[in-house]
């Protein structure tokens, strides 16, 4: 590690768990003072307490911008400052073979989440960094509101919206030398489409995720698995003095998916 957040302030939301965990030891590790955000306590305070003084735990649901502020003034009064902010918070919400079945049940939930938190999120750091020189705020979206495709359509329209509100952010925030980019990770393997599924759905959910997953195996140009620790590579990138000229931009960490699908390849005669 080449210690390249020394003296930075981060805030990770939906830290607990999944890519938010990833992105909190790397940046602990490269020496930022992180404070997580998430509704899983148990797993929030035992990462704070596995990574020691330089890492704290507040309990926070993004769908309520009063948490998401309380949350940013807990960062900047435990540690002084902030420089850093990622929104990473997100849920899938329930999966569905079709479109016609879908009941739009959890649209508020995934729009509260996804949406609204990285909102609330953005507005809150900036508010702080727009004061002290400016900072990085990192917005995790997904191939998935990048490119077109069935199933579970609210969690897509909602990444949509975050990478419309990134560029829009970004360009509003740069007078105040405060960078806004998003992540878009693909075919990532992480828990949140099983946390969104009751008992009873979870195998038969795990089943149809698994037949996406092989056909997005299939499609992607890079065939290595991508993993956590790709994610956070990135948000490191785009946390650090290396980006200091960039904003406004997505970036998919997806095996070059949405860039096309593999040609196939006729056997020679």
């Amino acid at each position: 590690m080449s210690n390249e957040l020394a003296g930075k302030v981060a805030v990770v939301t939906g830290g607990a768990s999944g890519l938010g965990e990833g992105l909190v030891r790397r940046f602990a590790a490269e020496g930022a003072r992180v404070m997580i955000g998430d509704v899983e306590t148990d797993r929030g305070a035992a990462l704070a307490d596995e990574l020691g003084e330089g890492t704290d735990f507040v309990a926070t649901d993004v769908s309520d911008p009063d948490q998401v502020g309380a949350l940013v003034n807990a960062a900047v009064q435990r540690f002084g400052g902030l420089h850093i902010m990622v929104n990473n918070a997100g849920v899938s919400g329930t999966m569905h073979r079709r479109f016609l079945d879908d009941t739009l049940a959890d649209f508020h939930q995934v729009m509260g989440v996804n949406v609204l938190g990285v909102m609330a999120g953005t507005r809150d750091a900036a508010r702080r960094m727009a004061e002290h020189g400016g900072g990085s705020i990192i917005n995790l979206t997904s191939i998935g509101g990048i490119q077109a495709g069935g199933g579970v359509m609210t969690y897509r329209a909602s990444k949509a919206a975050v990478i419309q509100f990134t560029k829009s952010a970004a360009i509003e925030l740069a007078h105040h030398e405060i960078r806004v980019n998003a992540i878009a990770p693909g075919n990532i393997r992480t828990a949140i489409v099983s946390k969104s599924a009751s008992a009873e759905d979870r195998e038969r959910l795990e089943q149809f995720e698994e037949g996406i997953r092989a056909q997005m195996r299939a499609d992607r140009p890079l065939k290595r698995e991508g993993t956590v620790e790709d994610v956070a590579e990135a948000a490191l990138y785009f946390a650090g003095d290396r980006s200091r000229y960039v904003t406004g931009t997505v970036l998919p960490i997806d095996g070059g998916t949405v860039a096309g699908k593999v040609a196939s390849r006729k056997p020679k005669s």
